[in-house]
């Protein structure tokens, strides 16, 4: 796997925990176990744009009201939405 940073041929999968705002902005919520990269060459930590757009889409679908304070990536994307796709994105 290649490094988006450095380019190195040195990143590997792996998940980190994150913090995430709510769309509405009324607190964030404990995501862990969330499929990341991480370069051994330059050191950055990060999640792919695809990935970031997953999260912020299932957030905005579903009713965040309910969610607990922390949940893993995978709990969180099975929570049922209202709509199946976000159709605000432009």
């Amino acid at each position: 796997m290649q490094c988006m940073w450095c380019e190195s041929k040195q990143a590997k999968n792996t998940t980190v925990t994150s913090y995430w705002e709510l769309p509405d902005g009324t607190r964030a919520i404990e995501i862990k176990m969330i499929p990341s990269v991480h370069c051994v060459d330059c050191g950055m930590e990060y999640q792919e744009e695809t990935l970031i757009e997953e999260i912020e889409d299932q957030l905005m679908l579903i009713d965040t009201k309910p969610l607990p304070n922390s949940m893993t990536y995978q709990e969180l994307m099975d929570v049922p939405r209202f709509l199946k796709k976000n159709y605000f994105k432009l």
